[in-house]
């Protein structure tokens, strides 16, 4: 429900037009032993947040059994979206999910979207960003043919610290072209093992993900030592993320020397929703920017030099020929990147900077914690809202019985890491459920 507050000046104005002379008079058919003479005895302002929680708590005291504690991230991610993006996603001028074909009529998408694509390069510290893909795996994908078409070979190396579900629609998307997966294997650390990476000038490309699936952060600089070797034939550098708010914090792809960077953008101001949606995000230099899948916003002048925005680039497979064509993704995400836009704009960089050194404060905690309590952390690189853990055989089931979902089982994706699970904490969490989580966790 909005809430339109009114002036003393407005309240004036109604109050003469139903002829009455000051509030009390208005309410004066209330016998006065019913009407409150003081003022109310609240409590102090509660920021939006703590007034979630608070209700949540008055729910939970009515229901049969308590809620669940979810510490569960692995690429969809639980964080608080401001009330303000929420309304003004449901105004009619931008409830879109798609550019109008007569694209130069609706400048106001247009510039909505031109926007986000300014933020998004900002926050990746890229050069240019599309108007958005369908999800991290699909961009993902999409850069790896986008190398494949830049360099003309049919070879690209993965790191086994991607997201098992992205190399799966990755896998997709090669397999009828017959194309080449290499898989670079993760060390002790849980950063990818760049040693393994042999004759790279036979590659297409080099693609890791920052933070990993294990939420480590990879050494990019490392990364663009050994695949910019300085010779022309050098493959490119491909960064992933599942987790955009990291960079809030830690250096951007851009500045360690990555070519493309692409992910999913649901952390940013998007409900987990059940799994969807979800959004791509794309971006490159801009030596590569004709060989970008999607679309492209631009900003220009119209004859009378007044501010315009176009729709630069469309290379899409049914805007032109299909053999020119760099993409067969027929649609952008176009309101959940106005989403994005409206979250970073809201935030702003020190807003961004404090949230993400609150997600990395709150997962810090958490591990600290679990290792001072005896719980095994086999992994010691740097990380960001989320990390992996050892838990004794039978503790997951033991917590799942006690409502509270403790990560995400690895041995699905990766056998020879059974009982370790990947737990996130975000700014969601409170100091009272990470405490019990470790209280019931070595219990």
């Amino acid at each position: 429900m909005r809430y339109l507050p009114h002036t003393g000046a407005d309240i004036q104005t109604m109050l003469k037009a139903v002829g009455a002379r000051d509030l009390d008079d208005l309410f004066a058919h209330i016998p006065s032993d019913c009407r409150r003479r003081g003022p109310l005895e609240l409590p102090p302002a509660l920021s939006e947040w703590e007034l979630d929680r608070h209700m949540e708590a008055l729910a939970a005291g009515t229901a049969v059994d308590p809620a669940f504690k979810i510490f569960l991230g692995a690429g969809s991610y639980d964080h608080y979206i401001p009330e303000t993006i929420k309304q003004l996603l449901r105004r009619g001028e931008l409830n879109t999910a798609y550019t109008p074909y007569q694209a130069e009529v609706s400048q106001g998408t247009l510039q909505a979207i031109y926007e986000y694509q300014t933020l998004i390069c900002r926050l990746l510290g890229m050069e240019v960003a599309n108007a958005s893909m369908y999800d991290g795996a699909s961009a993902l994908a999409e850069a790896l043919l986008m190398a494949i078409r830049l360099t003309k070979r049919r070879r690209v190396a993965l790191s086994r610290a991607i997201h098992p579900l992205y190399r799966r629609v990755v896998e997709t998307y090669f397999r009828p072209a017959g194309f080449e997966i290499v898989l670079l294997p993760y060390g002790s650390d849980g950063r990818t093992d760049l040693s393994a990476l042999s004759q790279p000038d036979e590659l297409a490309a080099v693609a890791v993900q920052s933070p990993n699936f294990f939420g480590c952060i990879e050494d990019l600089k490392t990364l663009d030592r050994t695949v910019h070797t300085g010779a022309a034939s050098a493959p490119l550098m491909i960064v992933a993320f599942t987790e955009p708010l990291a960079y809030g914090l830690y250096r951007s792809p851009g500045e360690q020397g990555a070519d493309l960077v692409c992910g999913e953008g649901q952390s940013l101001g998007m409900a987990r929703s059940f799994g969807g949606p979800g959004l791509g995000l794309f971006t490159c230099r801009m030596q590569h920017a004709r060989n970008m899948p999607g679309r492209l916003v631009g900003k220009t002048v119209d004859a009378e030099g007044r501010r315009g925005f176009v729709l630069t680039l469309s290379t899409r497979e049914q805007h032109i020929r299909r053999e020119r064509a760099t993409s067969n993704i027929c649609t952008n995400q176009g309101l959940c990147a106005t989403a994005a836009a409206m979250y970073l704009a809201s935030l702003g960089g020190s807003g961004l900077r404090q949230l993400a050194r609150l997600n990395y404060d709150r997962a810090g905690y958490l591990k600290s914690a679990l290792q001072s309590a005896g719980v095994t952390v086999p992994f010691s690189a740097p990380v960001f809202n989320e990390f992996v853990v050892r838990l004794p055989s039978g503790c997951y089931r033991r917590l799942l019985d006690r409502k509270i979902i403790a990560g995400l089982p690895l041995a699905r994706f990766y056998p020879e890491l059974p009982d370790h699970y990947v737990l996130c904490a975000t700014e969601t969490g409170s100091k009272e459920d990470l405490d019990f989580l470790v209280k019931e966790a070595t219990a």
